[in-house]
Protein backbone atom coordinates (compact mmCIF):
# COMPACT_ATOMS: atom_id res chain seq x y z
CA UNK A 1 0.00 0.00 0.00
CA UNK A 2 1.26 3.49 -0.81
CA UNK A 3 2.31 5.62 2.14
CA UNK A 4 2.43 9.41 2.36
CA UNK A 5 3.68 11.75 5.04
CA UNK A 6 1.76 15.03 5.16
CA UNK A 7 3.55 17.83 6.99
CA UNK A 8 1.33 20.53 8.45
CA UNK A 9 -1.81 20.85 10.54
CA UNK A 10 -3.72 23.47 8.53
CA UNK A 11 -6.57 23.20 6.07
CA UNK A 12 -4.32 22.33 3.11
CA UNK A 13 -2.86 19.44 5.09
CA UNK A 14 -6.36 18.29 6.06
CA UNK A 15 -7.64 18.35 2.48
CA UNK A 16 -4.66 16.60 0.93
CA UNK A 17 -4.40 14.01 3.70
CA UNK A 18 -8.09 13.18 3.29
CA UNK A 19 -7.63 13.01 -0.47
CA UNK A 20 -4.86 10.45 -0.14
CA UNK A 21 -6.92 8.43 2.35
CA UNK A 22 -9.86 8.42 -0.07
CA UNK A 23 -7.58 6.95 -2.72
CA UNK A 24 -6.34 4.11 -0.54
CA UNK A 25 -3.07 5.51 0.79
CA UNK A 26 -1.80 5.19 4.34
CA UNK A 27 -1.26 8.68 5.76
CA UNK A 28 0.89 9.96 8.60
CA UNK A 29 0.50 13.62 9.50
CA UNK A 30 3.60 15.33 10.82
CA UNK A 31 3.23 17.94 13.54
CA UNK A 32 5.02 19.53 16.46
CA UNK A 33 1.78 19.40 18.49
CA UNK A 34 -0.16 16.10 18.17
CA UNK A 35 -3.12 17.61 20.04
CA UNK A 36 -3.86 19.76 16.99
CA UNK A 37 -4.58 16.63 14.96
CA UNK A 38 -6.48 14.63 17.57
CA UNK A 39 -9.84 15.48 15.99
CA UNK A 40 -8.61 14.59 12.50
CA UNK A 41 -7.09 11.32 13.70
CA UNK A 42 -10.33 10.36 15.45
CA UNK A 43 -12.29 10.67 12.21
CA UNK A 44 -9.71 9.53 9.66
CA UNK A 45 -9.73 5.79 10.31
CA UNK A 46 -7.27 2.94 10.67
CA UNK A 47 -4.98 4.03 7.81
CA UNK A 48 -4.29 7.39 9.46
CA UNK A 49 -1.65 8.19 12.04
CA UNK A 50 0.16 11.15 13.57
CA UNK A 51 3.86 11.58 14.26
CA UNK A 52 6.68 14.07 14.38
CA UNK A 53 7.95 15.79 11.25
CA UNK A 54 10.87 13.36 11.06
CA UNK A 55 8.65 10.32 11.60
CA UNK A 56 6.26 11.42 8.85
CA UNK A 57 9.19 12.03 6.49
CA UNK A 58 10.55 8.54 7.12
CA UNK A 59 7.07 6.98 6.84
CA UNK A 60 6.08 8.25 3.42
CA UNK A 61 7.15 7.03 0.01
CA UNK A 62 5.84 10.49 -0.89
CA UNK A 63 5.99 13.49 1.43
CA UNK A 64 3.70 16.52 1.16
CA UNK A 65 4.91 19.84 2.53
CA UNK A 66 1.73 21.76 3.41
CA UNK A 67 2.86 24.46 5.85
CA UNK A 68 3.00 28.24 5.78
CA UNK A 69 5.77 29.45 3.54
CA UNK A 70 7.44 31.21 6.45
CA UNK A 71 7.72 27.82 8.20
CA UNK A 72 8.79 25.77 5.18
CA UNK A 73 12.57 25.90 5.62
CA UNK A 74 12.32 25.15 9.33
CA UNK A 75 9.98 22.25 8.55
CA UNK A 76 12.51 20.73 6.15
CA UNK A 77 15.16 21.06 8.86
CA UNK A 78 12.91 19.27 11.36
CA UNK A 79 12.23 16.44 8.91
CA UNK A 80 15.93 16.11 8.23
CA UNK A 81 17.64 16.12 4.87
CA UNK A 82 18.60 12.44 5.15
CA UNK A 83 15.03 11.38 5.96
CA UNK A 84 13.95 13.09 2.73
CA UNK A 85 16.75 11.66 0.59
CA UNK A 86 15.30 9.90 -2.45
CA UNK A 87 11.72 10.83 -1.52
CA UNK A 88 9.26 12.57 -3.82
CA UNK A 89 8.36 15.75 -1.93
CA UNK A 90 5.26 17.61 -3.10
CA UNK A 91 5.86 21.26 -2.28
CA UNK A 92 2.51 23.00 -1.86
CA UNK A 93 3.99 26.07 -0.17
CA UNK A 94 4.19 29.69 -1.26
CA UNK A 95 6.57 32.38 0.04
CA UNK A 96 3.84 34.57 1.56
CA UNK A 97 5.00 37.16 4.07
CA UNK A 98 3.31 37.52 7.46
CA UNK A 99 1.87 40.84 6.31
CA UNK A 100 -1.43 42.00 4.78
CA UNK A 101 -1.78 42.19 0.99
CA UNK A 102 -1.24 45.49 -0.80
CA UNK A 103 -4.25 46.40 -2.96
CA UNK A 104 -5.11 42.72 -3.00
CA UNK A 105 -1.61 41.53 -3.91
CA UNK A 106 0.04 39.17 -1.46
CA UNK A 107 3.55 40.10 -0.37
CA UNK A 108 6.28 37.53 -1.01
CA UNK A 109 9.55 37.25 0.89
CA UNK A 110 11.36 36.00 -2.23
CA UNK A 111 12.52 38.07 -5.17
CA UNK A 112 11.61 37.58 -8.85
CA UNK A 113 14.77 35.60 -9.59
CA UNK A 114 14.42 33.01 -6.85
CA UNK A 115 11.73 30.76 -5.41
CA UNK A 116 10.97 29.16 -2.09
CA UNK A 117 11.24 25.71 -3.65
CA UNK A 118 14.80 26.43 -4.76
CA UNK A 119 15.68 27.23 -1.15
CA UNK A 120 14.07 23.99 0.00
CA UNK A 121 15.86 21.96 -2.65
CA UNK A 122 19.18 23.42 -1.50
CA UNK A 123 18.34 22.56 2.11
CA UNK A 124 17.64 18.91 1.20
CA UNK A 125 19.60 18.31 -2.01
CA UNK A 126 18.90 14.57 -2.18
CA UNK A 127 15.13 15.05 -1.92
CA UNK A 128 13.13 15.13 -5.15
CA UNK A 129 11.00 18.27 -4.82
CA UNK A 130 8.04 18.87 -7.11
CA UNK A 131 5.98 22.05 -6.93
CA UNK A 132 2.24 21.30 -7.05
CA UNK A 133 -1.04 22.33 -5.37
CA UNK A 134 0.34 25.84 -4.90
CA UNK A 135 -1.83 27.77 -7.38
CA UNK A 136 -5.35 26.99 -6.13
CA UNK A 137 -7.33 27.22 -2.91
CA UNK A 138 -7.70 24.19 -0.65
CA UNK A 139 -11.39 23.77 -1.51
CA UNK A 140 -10.44 22.71 -5.04
CA UNK A 141 -7.32 20.64 -4.43
CA UNK A 142 -9.10 17.29 -4.59
CA UNK A 143 -11.67 16.56 -7.32
CA UNK A 144 -12.28 20.16 -8.39
CA UNK A 145 -15.70 20.60 -9.96
CA UNK A 146 -15.90 23.21 -12.69
CA UNK A 147 -18.72 21.78 -14.73
CA UNK A 148 -16.77 18.95 -16.30
CA UNK A 149 -13.74 21.03 -17.32
CA UNK A 150 -10.51 19.92 -15.69
CA UNK A 151 -8.40 22.81 -14.42
CA UNK A 152 -4.63 22.77 -14.94
CA UNK A 153 -2.15 22.19 -12.16
CA UNK A 154 1.27 23.57 -12.98
CA UNK A 155 4.20 21.55 -11.69
CA UNK A 156 7.98 21.62 -11.88
CA UNK A 157 11.01 19.88 -10.47
CA UNK A 158 14.37 18.48 -11.49
CA UNK A 159 13.54 14.76 -11.21
CA UNK A 160 11.43 13.17 -13.96
CA UNK A 161 10.45 10.12 -11.89
CA UNK A 162 9.28 12.30 -9.02
CA UNK A 163 7.19 14.38 -11.41
CA UNK A 164 5.64 11.16 -12.72
CA UNK A 165 4.69 10.28 -9.12
CA UNK A 166 3.01 13.65 -8.74
CA UNK A 167 1.22 13.44 -12.10
CA UNK A 168 -0.30 10.13 -10.98
CA UNK A 169 -1.59 11.83 -7.82
CA UNK A 170 -2.95 14.80 -9.78
CA UNK A 171 -4.79 12.56 -12.21
CA UNK A 172 -6.28 10.53 -9.36
CA UNK A 173 -7.40 13.78 -7.73
CA UNK A 174 -9.12 14.94 -10.93
CA UNK A 175 -6.60 17.44 -12.30
CA UNK A 176 -5.14 18.24 -15.67
CA UNK A 177 -1.48 19.17 -15.47
CA UNK A 178 1.33 20.99 -17.21
CA UNK A 179 5.00 20.23 -16.56
CA UNK A 180 6.96 23.48 -16.76
CA UNK A 181 10.41 22.03 -16.35
CA UNK A 182 13.03 22.18 -13.62
CA UNK A 183 13.11 23.70 -10.17
CA UNK A 184 13.73 27.24 -11.43
CA UNK A 185 10.25 27.22 -12.98
CA UNK A 186 8.94 27.59 -9.43
CA UNK A 187 9.90 31.26 -9.83
CA UNK A 188 6.98 31.51 -12.28
CA UNK A 189 4.58 29.07 -10.60
CA UNK A 190 4.68 30.46 -7.06
CA UNK A 191 3.42 33.93 -8.12
CA UNK A 192 0.31 32.26 -9.53
CA UNK A 193 -0.79 32.15 -5.89
CA UNK A 194 -0.83 35.96 -5.92
CA UNK A 195 -2.85 35.96 -9.12
CA UNK A 196 -5.28 33.33 -7.82
CA UNK A 197 -5.90 35.32 -4.62
CA UNK A 198 -6.45 38.71 -6.27
CA UNK A 199 -10.15 38.23 -7.18
CA UNK A 200 -10.73 36.97 -3.66
CA UNK A 201 -9.20 39.93 -1.90
CA UNK A 202 -10.69 42.47 -4.31
CA UNK A 203 -14.19 41.05 -4.86
CA UNK A 204 -14.64 38.07 -2.56
CA UNK A 205 -14.38 35.64 -5.50
CA UNK A 206 -12.60 32.46 -4.43
CA UNK A 207 -14.21 29.78 -6.61
CA UNK A 208 -11.88 29.57 -9.59
CA UNK A 209 -8.83 27.77 -10.95
CA UNK A 210 -6.44 28.11 -13.86
CA UNK A 211 -6.77 26.23 -17.15
CA UNK A 212 -4.13 26.20 -19.86
CA UNK A 213 -5.65 26.31 -23.35
CA UNK A 214 -3.66 24.87 -26.25
CA UNK A 215 -4.26 25.19 -29.96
Amino acid sequence: MNKVGVIGTGVVGDVLADGFLAHGWEVMRGTRDPKKLAGWKGKAGARASVGTFAEAARFGRVVVLAVKGTAAEASVALMGAEALAGKTVIDATNPIEDAPPEDGVLRFFTGPNESLMERLQRAAPKARFVKAFSCVGSAFMVHPDFGGEKPTMFLCGDDAAAKADVVAVLEAFGWGHEDLGGVKAARAIEPLCQLWCLPGFLRGQWSHAFRLLKK
